[in-house]
């Protein structure tokens, strides 16, 4: 799986903690074998059909959409309690 980065994912990863950062690049690496994996906890946005989340721990989500069928765009990364109203 080809994976973009939105400008915003970009900007939000950097403000993130340390060890979120370490434990999402497990979760992307996982993301890249296998984006269905159960795992990542990936969930479809109620509000907007074409819009997905994942897991990187209980409160941090990454949010995307694919592009294509082999390509994923990460638009933004956070805390849950942030990034859902931004994006639903």
């Amino acid at each position: 799986m080809k994976i973009l980065y939105a400008d915003e994912f970009k900007s939000q990863f950097k403000k993130l903690p340390k060890p979120i950062q370490r434990i999402y690049l497990r979760q992307e690496n996982i993301f890249r074998n296998n984006w269905r994996d159960s795992r990542l906890h990936v969930k479809k946005l109620i509000e907007n059909t074409i819009t997905f989340s994942f897991r990187i721990t209980r409160n941090y989500r990454v949010i995307f959409v694919f592009s294509d069928t082999d390509t994923a765009l990460f638009l933004t990364i956070g805390h849950r309690k942030d990034i859902y109203r931004k994006h639903t």
